[in-house]
């Protein structure tokens, strides 16, 4: 059977605004669910108009029908429907370059978010490579005749803990707040090429360096914790924990940047977390 030149155009007018719409459109918002309930609606009045000129060609050509069917009136129905269509059309368009623009935002602030990490990586790293200044010796007495000078023998290196010991001391160590112990904990499990514990030690290094209010060198191992594994069981505090130094050393957009990717990254954050991230952007004056 042909249907009229009208609802065949609605036909391909709604497929076309039904796949972008499904493939493209954010099914978890809002507006995402209104143009989906919109479209099955549309599909379903596509359907019954279908069916009734299905069943107003099969009267008017049955055998021996008592009267001929009058053609149902298509053209008010059709009109009504393009236009809903051409809505929709323009809503869907709407949604995209909402999503656009939300994710050009959210790459900028990542971005600029890396950018002030690798600027903080250059400063510790050249404050680190910064020479000692020399100190002269002071011309003293005259040494005695056959007197010996002394000799500083450097201290022997001590036991190399295992892996499971170093972590288990640090750990311990960040407990009563020894936080130079819990750092040189975490940085001999760290030095251990391959060790299994490096993602661990890496987030007590962070801990700890955060503990001794050395808020930079924090900043740095929070970010080095999280780029290790980005979906690891440390990542959403690593986060935190990285927004929280920014803004103690004053870079409270970068802390509300990163508070926007933990959002962003874990939409369903941890129950413990809630509180803190909550906090965080309190005192980051985040909007």
């Amino acid at each position: 059977m042909m249907f009229p030149p009208s609802l065949r155009v609605l036909a391909f007018a709604l497929l076309a605004l039904a796949v972008p719409a499904a493939a493209r459109a954010q099914v978890d918002t809002r507006e995402g669910i209104y143009l989906q309930n919109q479209i099955q609606e549309m599909k379903r009045d596509i359907q019954a108009l279908r069916d009734q000129l299905r069943s107003g060609a099969a009267g008017s050509s049955a055998l021996g029908a008592a009267r001929p069917s009058a053609p149902p009136p298509t053209g008010d129905i059709t009109t009504a429907l393009l236009e809903r269509v051409a809505r929709l059309e323009d809503e869907v368009r709407k949604l995209r370059g909402t999503a656009d623009e939300e994710a050009n935002l959210r790459k900028r602030a990542d971005d600029d978010l890396t950018k002030q990490i690798e600027d903080l990586n250059f400063r510790i790293d050249s404050a680190g490579k910064a020479p000692a200044a020399a100190t002269p010796a002071k011309p003293g007495a005259p040494v005695a005749a056959g007197a010996v000078p002394a000799v500083i023998t450097p201290a022997a290196p001590a036991g190399k803990r295992t892996a499971e010991v170093a972590m288990q001391d640090g750990s311990a160590a960040l407990a009563r707040r020894d936080y130079p112990a819990a750092e040189t904990a975490a940085r001999e499990v760290i030095a251990v090429p391959k060790s299994p514990r490096a993602y661990d030690a890496q987030f007590l290094l962070a801990q700890a360096l955060n503990g001794k209010k050395d808020y930079q060198g924090a900043a740095v191992a929070y970010d080095d914790t999280y780029n290790r594994a980005r979906t690891g069981a440390h990542a959403q505090d690593s986060l935190l924990g990285l927004a929280n130094a920014l803004t103690s050393i004053g870079e409270k957009r970068a802390a509300c940047a990163t508070l926007d990717k933990l959002r962003a990254e874990f939409p369903t954050q941890r129950a413990d977390l809630k509180d803190g991230i909550a906090g965080a952007r309190q005192r980051a004056a985040c909007h």
